[in-house]
Formats: structure tokens, sequence, C-alpha cells
């Protein structure tokens, strides 16, 4: 009788909990609908609903105006895509941070993988005096080697989360030093230009960043998949999944790697944008199907 009875409690916990899961990834998608329509109908220039509609499947309908088209299709729209593309991004190289290093502080904006960025950034248009493109190829370069050089730093016979931490946010006071000092020998049209990169923003989204995202998260996603695997055991510890089979090393290195190109694509596109990736951990575990890592990743 107590078997049954417990057996029936389990069975409604976990009934409760996927009705629970549910409901706020729905509320999450309503919050998520609400705000891409609202980027689409806000702004300077006032544009009705049916206007917005109208405009939308313009290229199917051929009922083209101009001055809503050019607003809607090349400035709000493009400008609410990217949003939602990179906020995903960064909130994928966050979960994986955090998980992998089994630390709430462990995100790209927190152990210098953003900042790596934004001190790229800064030189390439203060030193180099470079523009457009160039800016934001020199941004994912410094990510990647920022975050190249905190790993091969905390290095000691294998690497442990703790010694990432620490040398990634060590790291992170150097960049905001060096950025310091590129700034005393910026002019002020340089300084206005460059501090874009060290805030974030969607004023400048464009098609072109758009797609180069999309194609690298369309890569990316795959890749974290096959690694997934892997990750549940490391939340136990190293030397847990070592004793169940688990490539740590490797493992880390590549869930590493696919967490900084999530961070360093995302951050080309629309600058370091703070605490997107922070706060995506937290909001991972009740939108979880279960207590690992990988049942709250894509599949």
């Amino acid at each position: 009788m107590n078997a049954a009875i417990d057996t029936t409690g389990i069975i409604a916990a976990r009934t409760h909990s996927a009705v629970r899961r549910h409901r706020l990834a729905w509320a999450l998608a309503t919050a998520l609908a609400a705000a891409f329509a609202l980027s689409m109908y806000l702004g300077d220039f006032p544009i009705p609903i049916s206007g917005i509609i109208q405009s939308l499947f313009s290229p199917l309908t051929g009922l083209a105006n101009r001055s809503v088209d050019f607003i809607v299709l090349q400035v709000r729209l493009p400008r609410a895509l990217l949003a939602i593309a990179s906020g995903a991004a960064f909130g994928l190289s966050g979960i994986i941070f955090q998980t992998l290093l089994r630390n709430p502080l462990a995100s790209p904006d927190i152990i210098g993988i953003s900042r790596g960025a934004s001190a790229a950034a800064v030189f390439v248009i203060i030193i180099l005096g470079w523009t457009g493109l160039a800016v934001s190829l020199g941004a994912f370069a410094g990510a990647v080697l920022t975050a190249l050089a905190i790993y091969f730093l905390a290095w000691r016979n294998g690497v442990t989360p703790y010694r990432v931490v620490l040398i990634g946010i060590g790291t992170d006071a150097v960049l905001i030093a060096a950025i310091s000092y590129i700034f005393t020998r910026a002019r002020i049209n340089e300084v206005q230009q460059a501090m874009s990169w060290l805030v974030g923003s969607l004023n400048a989204a464009r098609y072109a960043d758009l797609l180069v995202l999309a194609a690298a998260m369309a890569v990316l996603i795959p890749a974290l998949i096959a690694l997934l695997r892997s990750l549940d055991p490391m939340e136990l510890g190293d030397d847990t999944a070592r004793a169940l089979g688990a490539p740590v090393e490797p493992a880390r290195l590549g869930l590493m790697l696919v967490a900084v190109a999530f961070a360093a694509f995302a951050t080309a596109a629309v600058g370091p944008v703070g605490f997107v990736a922070f706060v995506a951990g937290p909001w991972r575990a009740p939108c979880s199907r279960g207590q690992g890592a990988a049942s709250s990743m894509p599949r």
C-alpha cells in the first residue's frame, strides 16, 4: 500500500512539474511574441497595425508603401529579429558556462569574454582606424583569443572551474584597464563610435548581421547537441565524470569553444549586451525537464 501511495505521489509530482513547465514555456513565448509586436509598433514614426501587417506581406502581395516598408522591413524587422537571435545566443552561452563551471558568476560578460570583444573593437577603431565589417571581425577575434588565453592560463594538468572563473575575472579587469588607456589616446568622434562596443546596441541592425548570426547558430546548435552527453556527468565533478566514462577535458574544451562562439558571434552582431547571458542560467532550472543541464538544452 505504501509503495502504491509513494508511486502515486511521484506521478502526481511529475505531472504537476510538467504542467508548470508548460505554463512557464507558454508564458515566456507569449511575452516574446508581445515584445516582438511592440518593437514593430512603437517608434518615432507611428504606423497602424494594419499598415505593419500589409508591409510585412508586401513582398508577396505587391502592395507597397515605400516609406512604411522602409521603416518596417529595413529598420524595425531586422532589429527585432536580431534581438531575438542574439538573445538566444547569449543565453545559450551563459547556460553552458554556468553549468560547465558550476558557478552562477561564470557568464561571458563576467569572466572577460565579452570584454575581450569590446577591447578588440576599441583597438581596431581607435588605433587601427578601421570601420564596418573589420570592427565586427576584430570583436569576434578578440572574444576567441581572450577565451583561449583564459583557458591556457587556467591549465594545470587540467582545468578546474574555480581557476577559470578567477582568471577570467582578473582578465576582465586587465581588459577594462586596457580600454581606458586606449581611450586616453582617442579623439572625441572615435570615442563616440567606440562606446557602442562597450554597451551594445541594436540601432545599426542589418539583415547581413542576422544572416551571419543565424548561419553560425545553425552550425553551433548541432555541435552543442553532440556534446550534451558529456555535460550531465561533468556536473557531478570531474572525478565522477571520468569514472562514468566521460572525456572530461576534450568535452570541456569543446563546450567552452561552442559557448565562446555563441557569445562571439552575438557580440560581433550587436555588441557586448550585458546580463543576458548572466541571467539565463537561473531561468534554466524551472524550464528544464530534469535536474541535469542537458535537459534544458536544445535537442
